[in-house]
């Protein structure tokens, strides 16, 4: 079985090293584990770090957003048909040892999606107050849309299997990808379910929502998630 690991990077000089090797010194039994990192144009030493670690690189002539970076990486999983992808940040949030859990219970249970989530048992690094009442805001609107209940809608810690890759390969949203692909999931049928994971703070870089940025993300995401539920055909 084949498992690949998408590591989008953009400016993670002081963390993708660790990410990398965390993610090469892990064994599961029958999986040949291969670390993808997509470089989305970083303006910093990335690319130079990436390029001295055992993994495979992709460097983006320019750069793409979150969405485009990650479609890269599902679509190159894609096309050497591997059996899962699991996206896995670039900052060191998310622990190299809770990867065995999503592809466990995907394998187990024949689940197409599985999202790592920091709120099932509430362990680990959480998000700050005001972050945590817009993913609690996301919820219910995402709810409305598809009946699911998804505690930790923004992570982007999550495993697809080979059917949900034919699809993210082609079509995947590149500006908030994980709330809005959640409305292409349910449209597609495809199965769903959160695990608990417990997530770190980010090892290096900057995240690119700040607190005083949250009302206009909200919005944004709001349309997003509004227009991808008009235009996706089931």
């Amino acid at each position: 079985m084949k498992l690949a690991v998408i590591i989008p990077a953009f400016n993670e000089q002081d963390s993708i090293a660790i990410v990398v090797n965390d993610i090469n010194a892990l064994s599961i039994s029958n999986t040949e584990i291969t670390a993808i990192v997509i470089n989305d144009c970083s303006s910093d030493n990335t690319s130079e770090v990436v390029s001295k670690l055992d993994c495979i690189l992709i460097d983006l002539a320019v750069n793409l957003g979150i969405g485009g970076a990650v479609q890269t990486g599902y679509r190159y999983a894609y096309d050497n048909n591997f059996d899962f992808a699991i996206q896995v940040d670039g900052d060191g949030q998310h622990p190299a040892n809770e990867i065995p859990k999503l592809l466990n219970e995907a394998i187990t249970n024949n689940i197409n999606v599985v999202i790592g989530s920091r709120f099932i048992d509430n362990k680990g690094f959480q998000s700050s107050g005001i972050r945590r009442l817009g993913i609690g805001f996301l919820n219910k609107l995402i709810k409305l849309f598809t009946g699911l209940n998804i505690l930790d809608n923004t992570s982007g810690f999550r495993l697809f299997d080979k059917k949900v890759l034919e699809v993210v390969q082609a079509n995947y949203p590149d500006e908030y990808p994980e709330p809005e692909s959640l409305i292409l999931f349910s449209k597609k049928n495809f199965s769903i379910k959160e695990v608990a994971v417990e997530m770190k703070e980010r090892q290096g870089g900057e995240s690119s929502i700040r607190n005083f940025d949250q009302l206009y993300y909200m919005i944004k995401v709001s349309m997003a998630i509004f227009y991808t539920f008009i235009k996706t055909k089931k």
